[in-house]
């Protein structure tokens, strides 16, 4: 197992630090002076200083780094991305800026290894170059989406199109005014197997039939400009040549999607994690009461401590996640990727509560730490719930006794 990075993502690592750590962290209080908030979606606008930075970093050729294909990306695998993508979980902003946030991310995936010519130069090359955004609309407020073979939607080809009904809802980013397209995955053939019967297909976000219905809440907040909506697809026609790869494949699809998806959740939380971490710290040492600094008191210095080795076993574990996928594929690699995905927003849950804690009443309204928090707490259900996991762990474990 090796876990050595190339001179490539070396280089890329050190740039993208700097970058993060001198413009990108001080600029996160001017984005949120140029947000405007508003409960309607439809008013929503991008923070200049965003579009600023994209294009600072686009120049740097810190751009599109999580694609291993040369052609479209840095050329970085797994193993070597996934402290790329540490870096920019130290940073809200930063996977937007290096344009590698998602859903953004697994849509051009998907785009790049299945995507048609026509399908890349309509959809994958504007989204590379940061001029759309993107949306993933799989999950549906009807059924248990952790078991996607619950799925009710359906998209049913008659003649030379395909036509959508379903209601979908957590299809992140469709509030962002730059979101242009949304994958969408349904059912095509309800007799076919469990797994050959769903397909995805492209859906531009302004096509007849697509009703976006609403902003859903995260802790209360909005999560302006991008949002997570509730859309109704009803009657959607559009022509065949729309559907990815071709009719049946939607859960093969799926399945190459998700494994690189979760290496870059995992790492970027093993970011926010160590942010996390510093800032507990840096209170520990300059906060006192009862006359000694919070570091000397109570159980502070283990509940540091177990911090530090939470953290690096989560990035260790990832590490190993990454190695896995590049080297075995994304069956060889199912067990380490479940792994990851219950334990790195466990331990940023961890952390970041601690690190609240220990600001006491400031925590409760500090931005940065609620916002890790709200983050950690949401990753424990997106990309599926810790129980899914847990499950496909203990059932590639059980199946070494049976």
């Amino acid at each position: 197992m090796d876990f050595e990075h190339s001179e490539r993502a070396r280089n890329v690592m050190a740039q993208a630090e700097r970058f993060v750590r001198e413009r990108i962290v001080p600029s996160e209080q001017t984005y949120f002076d140029q947000l405007v908030g508003s409960n309607d979606w439809k008013e929503w606008k991008i923070p200049p200083v965003l579009e600023e930075l994209k294009a600072e970093a686009k120049e740097l050729g810190l751009w599109n780094l999580f694609l291993p294909d040369e052609e479209y990306g840095a050329g970085l695998d797994n193993r070597d991305y996934a402290p790329v993508a540490e870096i920019t979980g130290r940073s809200f902003l930063a996977p937007e800026v290096f344009n590698c946030s998602a859903p953004d991310t697994g849509n051009a995936e998907v785009l790049v290894k299945y995507g048609s010519a026509e399908q890349k130069e309509q959809w994958l090359e504007p989204l590379l170059a940061g001029d759309i955004r993107s949306g993933f609309a799989m999950t549906e407020p009807a059924v248990a989406s952790s078991d996607a073979t619950n799925m009710q939607a359906t998209c049913e080809v008659v003649g030379d199109e395909v036509v959508l009904n379903g209601q979908k809802w957590w299809t992140s980013g469709a509030g962002d005014p730059r979101c242009a397209f949304f994958i969408y995955m349904g059912v095509t053939d309800a007799s076919a197997g469990r797994h050959e019967r769903h397909s995805m297909v492209l859906v531009p976000t302004d096509a007849p039939g697509v009703n976006i219905l609403r902003m859903l809440p995260v802790f209360g907040h909005l999560d302006e400009p991008h949002g997570h909506a509730e859309v109704l697809f009803e009657n959607v026609r559009l022509p065949v040549s729309s559907i990815i790869a071709g009719p049946g494949r939607g859960f093969e699809i799926a399945q190459g999607r998700l494994g690189p998806g979760r290496i870059h959740h995992c790492m970027r939380a093993v970011g926010a994690s160590e942010r996390a971490l510093e800032r507990l710290c840096q209170r520990a040492v300059n906060r006192v009461a009862f006359g000694k600094p919070l570091s000397n008191l109570g159980g502070n210095r283990d509940i540091i401590a177990n911090s530090r080795m939470a953290i690096d076993q989560a990035r260790l574990l990832t590490m190993k996640a990454a190695w896995a996928l590049d080297t075995l594929g994304t069956f060889g690699a199912l067990v380490d990727i479940s792994a990851i995905k219950v334990i790195a927003p466990n331990v940023l849950q961890s952390v970041t509560d601690a690190a609240i804690q220990i600001h006491g009443g400031e925590g409760m309204s500090d931005a940065e730490l609620t916002r890790l928090l709200a983050m950690a707490r949401a990753l424990r259900i997106a990309d599926g719930p810790d129980e899914v996991h847990r499950g496909m762990v203990a059932r590639l474990e059980l199946k070494k006794y049976v």
